[in-house]
């Protein structure tokens, strides 16, 4: 199975689609999967877009959708809108400053003034859309094959330091709990691997953490000078941060299911 694989891409569908391109994604036609580490939505203004282009290929059975935290984000403000909208803070939030309450606005069609207006019905109005009812259930905290292991920010494992400064080992990450994984997604994950959290005869592979990180930590590089993909031992970094460089990392993978 050839499987194509990209990270936070963040509702820019544009830049997406010329990344797939650029690799011969739409031009394959052989067995092959569109595997998303986490983030769909966010920063961009193309959630719309994004949202058909995942629904069409989930009807086809042609994409492996892992959550990230910015979809935990987006599931927790949809369930408490009502309150959010009626928050005095409501406009300093972290809701507005990471996006979710722009990915609202984009997916349901209203303008802030409406959902201000009428919350109630924004909240429904999301609910209702097809990431919730469709995208949303079919992601999974992971997705294993023969030799990888694809995650948003990480495998679960226990912070040391706060904020953390490395991370140990939990145990079988099989087994971990959603709450666990919930963490998980908010690591980072270069700065777990060069901590020993690998996994024997498997490479992770992840988003979250912008890729610069890694080159400037581990490489030496300047900072923010290099977005590329970060490979190391038991690594494959793949956040591109978009909304930087207007491009999105993919690599293509060739295993077993």
């Amino acid at each position: 199975m050839r499987y194509y694989v990209v990270a936070d891409v963040h509702s820019f569908y544009t830049e997406l689609v010329a990344a797939l391109t650029e690799k011969g994604y739409f031009e394959d036609m052989g067995p092959k999967k569109l595997v998303i580490c986490g983030d769909l939505f966010d920063r961009g203004g193309e959630a719309q877009a994004m949202q058909n282009f995942v629904r069409e290929l989930l009807g086809r059975e042609e994409v492996l959708l892992i959550r990230g935290n910015h979809e935990d984000l987006l599931e927790e403000f949809a369930e408490n809108l009502e309150i959010w909208m009626d928050s005095e803070s409501f406009l300093y939030s972290h809701h507005m400053k990471n996006g979710t309450v722009e990915t609202m606005l984009q997916l349901t069609g209203l303008k802030l003034e409406e959902a201000f207006l009428w919350p109630r019905r924004a909240r429904l109005l999301l609910r209702a859309t097809p990431f919730f009812r469709e995208i949303l259930p079919a992601m999974r905290d992971y997705y294993e094959t023969e030799h990888y292991v694809f995650v948003h920010g990480w495998i679960p494992a226990r912070e040391i330091g706060d904020p953390p400064s490395r991370y140990e080992p939990l145990g079988d990450f099989r087994t971990a709990s959603p709450a666990e994984w919930e963490r998980a997604r908010w690591y980072n994950g270069m700065l777990a691997a060069h901590s020993g959290v690998i996994l024997p005869n498997k490479t992770i592979v992840c988003g979250h953490v912008p890729t610069a990180y890694g080159h400037t930590m581990y490489e030496g590089k300047p900072k923010d000078s290099d977005f590329s993909v970060y490979s190391a031992r038991g690594i494959l970094a793949l956040d591109g941060c978009t909304a930087y460089t207007d491009t999105v990392n993919c690599v293509i993978l060739e295993d077993e299911p």
